[in-house]
């Protein structure tokens, strides 16, 4: 991978890491937008699965029964999605390998196997979840029937990931342009209901809940916000892109990658709290506490707020359905290679992951509900990512001096250890009805 990677180094790319190296080595003061920018990329890919549509069908149903009391579930959980992808990309930036690389080696061959095996299972969950996701927006959007869409949105996804073959800057451009007009369209969203904003800043702050449904629904939210492949890719997407191996530069390009994932992340939250917000402001103030999933609140939206915003809201729904299902893909590419060091086509792989969608499709399940239990296929592959970052970071003999601090290892046990408890929560409130 890293071989391949090298041989696309042109043009763009080369650019940028020549700026990068430039800026590392140089005690000059520059403008900071300037020198952030090399740097600026990977956490925006990685971010893509924190606006998948997954979250959608969880933040639509917690505006809609509970206004705004969730809005600090989705803070929490963001604050805990950006430790962990710290954490990720500081892995492959120092070790020059990606967790499933890293569990290969550490772990016994049966437990590295049973791993890959659950995780191209969670993978192909959440290509389904953002599959389903683009074909609904482009049947709201368009009218467009389900099964046409899919095929659409296949097409689409392999002709972004055709740009990787021109180096990482390209994708990157490409997939940080959609998440900045997904963040786009929920401000324009935002705007047009109005919203409370005394309540939103209360319940940013002030952690609240109301009964065991709410509990399910924060669960939920959690669930859909924290993603393992998410987690596997940005490790993956370090390793090779600016390799340096002097510990000060090190150290200086890892606090540029601080500022990458807190901006990608920090835009993550803000379109997933603007997604409870407009549900919130419009559904839940009006009575409409029936809307939970996303073609009612699509077609609830026009006779309330207007076609703008109907049409606003779709376009972030097909934006998130084809970002996040390009990203899906290339996640899963990293998973199969980093745990038993095989390669398919990349075209194979975006054949066998749109089986399923087209299967649900065909049988006419409905896409919200699927969309939901997809979330609970994540949630058992969850601990199987996030402990084993924690474990990796937090040892010295694979980190060097950029292992874990003490209050780190601490922060991210604590962050794995309740994002296993609520899943497993969610896990049995879904199953037992």
């Amino acid at each position: 991978m890293t071989k391949r990677k090298d041989e696309n180094k042109a043009g763009s790319d080369a650019k940028t890491i020549a700026n990068a190296l430039n800026i590392l080595g140089s005690k000059k003061k520059s403008n900071v937008i300037s020198r952030l920018l090399p740097f600026m990329g990977p956490a925006f890919i990685a971010s893509v699965a924190y606006v998948d549509p997954g979250n959608f069908a969880t933040n639509i149903q917690g505006g809609a029964q509970f206004g705004y009391l969730l809005i600090w579930v989705i803070v929490a959980s963001n604050l805990m999605a950006m430790l962990l992808q710290t954490l990720a990309a500081k892995l492959g930036l120092v070790t020059g390998m990606n967790l499933a690389e890293h569990c290969r080696e550490q772990f016994s061959k049966p437990v590295s196997l049973a791993m890959w095996l659950l995780m191209e299972i969670v993978a192909m969950s959440t290509d389904l979840a953002e599959f389903l996701g683009a074909a609904l927006g482009f049947q709201l959007l368009f009218g467009i029937p389900l099964l046409l869409g899919a095929v659409l949105t296949g097409i689409a996804t392999m002709l972004i990931l055709g740009l990787e073959r021109f180096g990482f800057r390209r994708l990157e451009a490409v997939i940080s342009s959609m998440v900045g007009l997904i963040a786009l369209c929920y401000l324009l969203e935002t705007f047009i209901v109005r919203p409370d904003f005394m309540m939103v800043m209360r319940h940013t702050f002030v952690p609240r809940l109301a009964g065991a449904e709410s509990v399910v629904l924060a669960s939920g939210i959690l669930g859909a916000t924290v993603m393992p492949h998410a987690i596997f890719l940005h490790s993956a997407l370090m390793q090779g892109r600016i390799v340096v191996r002097d510990k000060a530069r090190l150290r200086s390009l890892y606090r540029f990658e601080i500022v990458d994932v807190a901006v990608a992340m920090g835009v993550a939250s803000c379109v997933n709290a603007a997604m409870l917000i407009m549900a919130a402001a419009t559904f839940y103030s009006t009575g409409h506490t029936a809307v939970a999933t996303i073609e009612e609140a699509y077609r609830t939206l026009q006779p309330l707020l207007g076609s703008a915003a109907r049409w606003i809201f779709g376009l972030s729904l097909l934006l998130s359905g084809l970002s996040s299902s390009t990203v899906g893909t290339g996640a899963g590419q990293v998973i199969m290679q980093g745990f038993i060091q095989k390669h398919i086509p990349i075209w194979l792989r975006r054949l066998l992951t749109m089986a399923p969608s087209l299967l649900v499709i065909g049988y006419g399940l409905d896409p919200t509900r699927t969309l939901v239990l997809s979330q609970v296929v994540l949630s058992f592959g969850l601990p199987f990512a996030v402990i084993p970052l924690v474990i990796f970071t937090s040892r010295r003999d694979i980190m060097g001096e950029l292992v874990n601090l003490r209050i780190t290892t601490v922060a991210a046990s604590l962050t794995a250890a309740l994002i296993v408890a609520l899943n497993l929560y969610l896990i049995f409130k879904t199953l037992s009805g």
